[in-house]
């Protein structure tokens, strides 16, 4: 079927069909979900379990082994971690890209439920699908109005009961983590003399309350028409059912006393000691933050959450005497970052159209070829919808970056069309043969463009998600702008393009200016063909140079370009053993040099240059402690990092992370962690080698020039620890074992978990504790004299059972692949590329540890970023290469040769020069790295950049093999009437392109580079192309023997 002769015949069904298209295009473009970048994070699945008051050595051995040993092994895990904290386990299982995680979701419930034996006191592991260190969407501060004097941390119970409830109900919403807030529990304070009284042991207490706290089912009785549920309930969830439980009664002896539990202790409701304090803006406060789910429609999950906010402001919240404030709001730089690439599309498209003003010096032509702009992208969103991708910043740069490739097939047909006209053709001639003249070449240009994208949707790496979605982006439109060039153009052109012949009018100064121009290209290009030893050494000098070039300036690779969140996030890790006060002064201390800038608001900076903070808030827990920041000008919030780090450094021996979150990293190190992993088993060993790596990289990466790293967990066995060691022999003789003395020192110092109990519709937790004067003093000599009751009734003080030693233990053990690790996190300063970094640690750290030596079970290794760089590197330099293959393999097919593709990738490394030139010029003005992002731009331009030489040579074949011209001829009158198109076309592209690359906002860091590497190369090979391919071309052509049998080929422009 001719479809042009059809497209041309039956107008009305062409205009049909693009408003079908575009309409399905809007429908979908409702649909498809608003992020802010694809989501390119391994799927994970976070386990919890808590067990309060257990050290991280019992919680290893008790929780994390056992279910490490379980989880070993299943379908699609790639990474393991784990660590043991004081109370909690927590084992983070990192899948592979693509994992089915409701099926993951299933296999890790289902190889838990094989393990057995938790303590006693633990609670059952809980899954989630998102860590502590995924990047909320959302930051909400609540603090108290005016006049309420309730301290802050007691509303914990209402943020968890009331707020998170609502927030986590949320369509999209992941997990609402809630930060500085206490809940309450039940406590049994017990009074040592009144229980020496009666001669009873706290172990007695405890085993005799978790006997009594009991719901058993006993099956059940048939009567008559009816069955009865046997049960027997004995909840302790009232202080008065806790105080009347009998702990001893002599009415089997036939006396009559009874010791009940309100004889020997108070009952109560108070709240638990507060483990985190939190300040907004100097004032004391709570906070929370959303996380989203994967896939979710963040713009409609912040719709919903704002609404949401009000409704709980305006209710619950005002009734409490609270205020609440969003302080970060993820969706302002999404819209910022949508409107910016909306906002370039619409100037791309206008800069594009004025080109072809300039050219064709025809409304009617321009507004024809503009037409396939709006087609071709709105109809894109169709695919975009169907194949699950995501309007995001990259999705959109990608349109963004077609705009200008849409209209190439277009301006082909076009002024193809135009010169047929002026040759005399009727104007419905001239669109078919127009159309069908050039169809080979435009299809094969369109095919190059698309096909070297066909490596990128393949690849099953975190980068390979972003790549994704640039490549659908483009290959679709360009894709559809080829069926618009054939049957939409001609079509139009057929109806639209004026009757008379008249001659476009001639702008002075500009056609003396391309006159000249061309005549000085045909005056090279005749002196290159014609003296064949001058053409080859120009070509050799032009590729070999644009090669030296490319290799010399290429610069050091990043990883993934980190965005711009108007959000400073700060981690601060003191020394171990920092009690929450000491840690709280740390933080005030930041909070004292940010208190100017906050208060010097609304202007935009302070005298001295320094960005003004709209919100800042620290969280400080005794392990460490964060700070958040955003600024007034959301454009400078990474000015703020110098000037907040400065205090927490004051503090020896503190350790500190000060960074914008990334928008695709995990954790506070974001996209530019490198972790240097020191593994093994035994944890003295594993610090002594982290602490000389330590000491190498202090002198490597100094703090002073910019440089972070942190250990995790630390480089030091951990806090101070008071440990009894108990006397068997002294026991004994007291009735008492060793579990029994370590329950009453427990319940005397920080109080015994004797079980969680439902008070209401709440869990609560029942707590057995001494009394609070006892350890009030908190002196680490006063721990011996705790009293011990024993069963004969006499109280005697710790240290006479125990021997009470002063030492240290791990705060924290982590594990990696099942290995005790610890980790130093480095993140080098912003002038220091990723790839040399990565290089210098392992030369100048890794190499040299292993040269000094170290113990044969310690393994070193580098992952993180490091990782991810070097794996996405080596599969770019793979796709270049897979994508030469295909491109030239498509040529070799249109002209039947494989020696005319390789005069036609000459091309490529002239682009590539181009490209980098265009990334030294963007340097000149503005940071670019060479990131992931940006190499794809090298990989877009193999596909773009050999259209021009493709016309070029079709062009030479046609007046070579149709109109049996000789060589020499047939090459100068090629390249003579493909100047005009080659530039048309070329600088349409790089128009469509420019405003990505020129102006700076939210997003723009992400595509900046990638545009600069493809603007440059296109501009640097429409013109180099002219200089090296007609030379090239007299080297492999010769004038073809006539046969009689031999097959015409197509004609393109003439």
């Amino acid at each position: 079927m001719d479809f042009i002769r059809y497209s041309i015949d039956r107008p009305v069904a062409v205009i049909a069909a693009v408003l079908m298209a575009v309409l399905f295009g809007i429908l979908a473009l409702t649909q498809i979900p608003i992020q802010l970048a694809p989501d390119v994070r391994k799927p994970i699945v976070v386990i919890s379990t808590s067990w309060p008051g257990a050290a991280p050595s019992e919680i290893e051995r008790e929780i994390v082994n056992p279910q490490e040993e379980t989880l070993r092994g299943l379908d699609g895990l790639e990474i393991m971690t784990s660590r043991a904290r004081s109370g909690e386990a927590e084992v983070t299982l990192e899948f592979a890209i693509g994992t089915d995680m409701s099926q993951s979701l299933l296999l890790v419930s289902n190889r838990l439920d094989r393990v057995g034996g938790y303590p006693d006191e633990a609670n059952e592991p809980t899954l989630n699908t998102s860590g502590a260190d995924d990047s909320p969407i959302a930051w909400v501060l609540i603090t108290a109005a005016e006049g309420n004097t309730t301290p802050m941390p007691t509303y914990g119970n209402f943020l968890e009961d009331i707020v998170k409830d609502r927030v986590e109900r949320i369509a999209g919403v992941a997990a609402v983590n809630v930060f500085g807030g206490v809940g309450q529990e039940l406590q049994v304070v017990v009074d040592p003399q009144r229980l020496s009284r009666f001669g009873l042991t706290v172990p007695e207490v405890v085993q005799r309350l978790r006997a009594e706290n009991i719901s058993i089912s006993a099956g059940d009785v048939d009567e008559g028409k009816r069955r009865y549920v046997v049960r027997t309930e004995s909840n302790l969830n009232t202080a008065e059912s806790i105080g009347n439980v009998v702990l001893r009664s002599d009415a089997a002896n036939g006396g009559t006393g009874r010791v009940r539990v309100s004889d020997v202790a108070d009952v109560g409701f108070a709240y638990k000691e507060s483990t985190a304090r939190l300040r907004y803006k100097g004032q004391p406060g709570l906070a929370f933050n959303v996380v989203r789910e994967a896939g979710a429609n963040v713009i409609t999950v912040m719709e919903e959450f704002r609404t949401v906010l009000a409704e709980l402001q305006a209710g619950p919240v005002a009734a409490q005497g609270l205020v609440m404030e969003q302080v970060y709001d993820e969706t302002i730089y999404i819209e910022g970052a949508i409107d910016l690439v909306t906002q370039n599309i619409y100037i791309g498209g206008a800069l594009a159209a004025l080109i072809l003003i300039l050219f064709l010096r025809s409304p009617r032509a321009v507004i024809i070829v503009s037409l396939s702009i709006p087609v071709s992208i709105v109809a894109t969103f169709v695919v975009m919808a169907a194949t699950g991708r995501t309007l995001n910043v990259i999705s959109l740069a990608g349109i963004a970056f077609a705009v200008g490739m849409i209209v190439d097939a277009a301006i082909v047909v076009l002024e193809n069309i135009y010169r047929l006209r002026e040759a005399g053709h009727s104007r419905r001639e001239a669109a078919y043969l127009g159309a069908k003249q050039v169809w080979g070449a435009i299809l094969v240009s369109a095919l190059t463009t698309v096909l070297v994208f066909v490596p990128i949707l393949i690849m099953q790496l975190e980068a390979g998600q972003l790549f994704r979605d640039i490549a659908v982006a483009i290959s679709v439109s360009v894709l559809l702008s080829l069926v618009v060039a054939v049957t939409v153009i001609p079509a139009l052109a057929s109806r639209l393009l004026r009757e008379d012949g008249k001659k476009p009018m001639r702008i002075w100064g500009l056609d003396h200016l391309a006159s000249g121009f061309r005549a000085m290209v045909m005056a090279y290009v005749r002196m290159t063909v014609r003296f064949r030893l001058v053409g080859i050494v120009m070509v050799a000098a032009i590729a070999g140079g644009a090669a030296v070039a490319s290799w010399t300036f290429l610069p050091k690779l990043e990883y993934l370009p980190e965005g711009n969140r108007n959000l400073v996030f700060g981690l601060i890790i003191p020394p171990p053993g920092y009690n929450l006060e000491t840690t709280e002064t740390i933080a005030q201390r930041i909070e004292a040099v940010a208190q100017p800038l906050w208060e010097a608001a609304p202007a935009m900076q302070t005298a001295d240059g320094v960005p003004t903070i709209d919100s800042f808030f620290f969280v400080a827990t005794p392990g460490n402690s964060f700070v958040g920041a955003g600024a007034l000008d959301s454009q400078r919030a990474g000015d703020l990092i110098p000037v907040l780090s400065r205090p927490i450094f004051a503090e020896p021996g503190t350790f500190g992370f000060m960074t914008q979150p990334s928008l695709f990293g995990r954790g506070v190190g974001g996209g530019r962690a490198i972790e240097l992993n020191v593994s093994g088993q035994d944890l003295d060993e594993i610090l002594g080698v982290a602490g000389r790596a330590a000491g190498i990289l202090g002198g490597l990466l100094p703090r002073s020039e910019g440089h972070q790293f942190r250990p995790i967990p630390g480089l030091e066995l951990g806090a101070p620890e008071i440990r009894l060691i108990p006397d068997r022999l002294r026991l004994a003789d007291a009735g008492l074992t060793s579990s029994g003395l370590a329950a009453t020192v427990d319940a005397f110092n920080d109080g015994l978990r004797v079980a969680e109990i439902t008070v209401g519709a709440e869990r609560v937790d029942l707590v057995l504790k001494g009394d609070p004067a006892l350890n009030g003093s908190a002196r680490t000599q006063d721990v011996g004299n705790y009293p011990v009751v024993t069963p004969s009734g006499q109280i005697v003080p710790v240290s006479a059972l125990a021997d009470v030693v002063l030492t240290a233990g791990p705060t924290e053990i982590r594990h990696r692949e099942r290995l005790r690790t610890v980790t130093l996190e480095v993140r080098p300063a912003d002038n220091l590329p990723l790839e040399e970094a990565v290089e210098l640690l392992e030369r100048e750290v890794v190499a040299v540890l292993q040269e000094q030596g170290i113990p044969n079970d310690i393994r070193l290794s580098v992952s993180g970023t490091a990782d991810q760089l070097s794996q996405t590197w080596a599969a770019i330099q793979i796709n270049l290469v897979v994508a030469l293959i295909i491109v030239f393999l498509v040529m070799a097919i249109l002209f039947e040769s494989f020696v005319l593709p390789l005069v036609i990738l000459i091309a490529v490394p002239i682009a590539a020069a181009g490209g980098v030139g265009g990334l030294a010029v963007l340097n000149l003005f503005q940071t670019q790295p060479m990131d992931m992002l940006t190499l794809l731009g090298f990989v877009i331009l193999v596909g773009i950049v050999v259209n021009n030489a493709i016309l070029i040579v079709h062009q030479t074949l046609y007046h070579l093999r149709e109109e049996g011209m000789e060589p020499v001829a047939a090459i100068e009158e090629a390249t003579r009437n493909r100047i005009r198109p080659i530039f048309m076309s070329t600088l349409t592209s790089v128009m469509g392109m420019l405003p990505l690359v020129i102006f700076p906002g939210e997003g723009s860091e992400l595509y900046r580079g990638l545009g600069a590497v493809v603007v440059g190369g296109l501009s640097m090979s429409a013109f180099l192309t002219l200089l090296t391919v007609p030379p090239l071309l007299r080297l492999c052509i010769r004038k073809p023997e006539r046969q009689v049998d031999a097959m015409p080929v197509a004609a393109p422009a003439e």
